[in-house]
């Protein structure tokens, strides 16, 4: 990692209590004095490195481990999601104390240790000793004295050692800050925080006990609640969805007997809130594995729509719709606090490529709408390339008239609301609730 791929930061994630695995006094280790597994720390490390050396995706690396346990996973996840968080900034704070550049697994175990230290809580003697047996299990025993006594540093001087760093700058990728402009400072300390769990409650359900309603309609609950605990799940009461993502399909209007077609549609939560309203909804989703998502959850919600699985830019629909929700494949930046690998896994030209593909997707919607037709366009993306230029992009290819959306119909959401009529959100916004994802919307009328 060069410095400028990295980021700094200093505040407590919140969420569940982090699983501590290490080797009480006198317990024996592995084979040949080897230290014994720890299932939490070694898939950590192996997501870190996998963001770090190939610019994997988080997701990738934890659906191809193979730890079974979920405590062992969820905990891993927190790990390395915390790590990646602020890396930036802990790695700023590691330079003084490394005399030469260590190679990038020693330096991803020693950002784990760092991470542990100062943003987990986890006692020193946990933080140093797991880290030092984690170099040795992976064969770099020769740097275990070397992270020892960097991370027993970190212990001794604690929190001071982030003085004076700017961690909401460090903690992001320079093209991203340049990008998001005047937001990114807000952006960025949005992102140091663990997102809440959201959920929409099916209509005439009943939210679980211990949520907080927010203005929208959306339930809110603390970082880490596991949904699948909360009584109703099984009765299908409800889904999960960011109180940003939530709004797009309300912005549609009243939905009730319209033929909509909804784009990208897996995991399906626009969809089922398009089917409690009322609508006549064909999701169309490219991937057969999926649809059966959707279609799953759908089943648990007790919900019916139409699914195909075919490529949207190909599939015609047998009559022109009413409406086309399009939620476009983009860079994601919107979810970076779900999502921390996102900062360091994307770059520029992905974001050139992903827009082209919206702009395709957008001129194949057209085709399935009849003349005066609603197109809702969203993405869960940061980037003026992937929201607002595609709206300008489409109306001045012909065949679109942008309607922005009134204050009226933002009234619960008026932060979200540009000067332009876009819907729009970042992190940074309604902080002191917990915060949201980034989105963008906007409604296109077919002429």
């Amino acid at each position: 990692m060069t410095q400028q791929n990295t980021p700094r930061t200093g505040t407590k994630s919140p969420g569940p209590k982090f699983r501590n695995r290490t080797r009480k006094a006198g317990e024996r280790s592995g084979p040949a004095g080897k230290p014994g597994p720890d299932p939490t720390r070694d898939l950590a490390f192996d997501i870190v490195c996998g963001v770090v050396e190939h610019r994997r995706m988080l997701e990738t690396t934890l659906d191809r481990s193979t730890v079974s346990d979920p405590r062992d996973r969820a905990s891993a996840h927190r790990l390395a999601a915390t790590t990646l968080r602020h890396m930036g900034s802990m790695t700023e704070l590691l330079q003084p104390m490394l005399r030469r550049e260590p190679p990038e697994p020693v330096r991803c175990a020693l950002l784990l240790g760092v991470a542990q230290l100062l943003h987990l809580e986890t006692p020193p003697h946990a933080a140093v000793g797991t880290i030092v047996d984690l170099l040795r299990r992976r064969g770099l025993a020769p740097f275990a004295g070397l992270a020892n006594a960097v991370l027993r540093r970190v212990s001794r001087e604690g929190k001071g050692l982030l003085e004076g760093l700017d961690e909401a700058r460090l903690d992001v990728p320079a093209w991203l800050w340049s990008a998001w402009g005047s937001r990114a400072r807000a952006i960025s300390r949005g992102l140091h925080r663990e997102a809440p769990l959201d959920l929409t409650i099916r209509p005439g359900a009943t939210a679980p006990e211990g949520g907080e309603l927010l203005p929208t309609g959306t339930v809110r609950y603390p970082a880490g609640t596991r949904m699948t605990a909360l009584e109703g799940f099984e009765e299908g009461a409800f889904w999960a969805q960011d109180v940003a993502a939530a709004m797009p399909v309300r912005l549609l209007g009243d939905v009730n007997g319209k033929r909509v077609i909804d784009l990208c549609a897996a995991p399906g939560g626009k969809t089922a809130q398009l089917a409690t309203a009322g609508a006549k909804v064909t999701a169309v989703e490219r991937e057969e594995t999926r649809v059966t998502r959707l279609q799953e959850n759908f089943a648990r919600l007790k919900l019916e729509a139409e699914t195909v699985v075919a490529d949207a830019l190909e599939w015609k629909p047998s009559e022109p719709a009413d409406a086309v929700l399009l939620d476009a494949p983009c860079s994601a930046t919107g979810t970076l606090r779900r999502h921390p690998d996102v900062l360091w896994v994307k770059r520029p030209r992905d974001v050139v490529a992903l827009a082209e593909g919206q702009d395709a997707l957008i001129d194949a919607a057209r085709e399935m709408l009849r003349p005066g037709g609603t197109l809702l366009y969203a993405v869960c993306s940061l980037q003026d390339e992937e929201g607002p230029e595609r709206v300008r992009s489409a109306v001045e290819r012909g065949g679109w008239t942008h309607e922005p959306f009134t204050e009226d119909e933002l009234s619960m959401m008026s932060a979200a609301r540009t000067p332009e009529g876009f819907f729009r959100t970042h992190p940074g916004l309604w902080v002191e609730q917990g915060g949201m994802d980034g989105f963008f919307a906007a409604r296109l009328i077919r002429t």
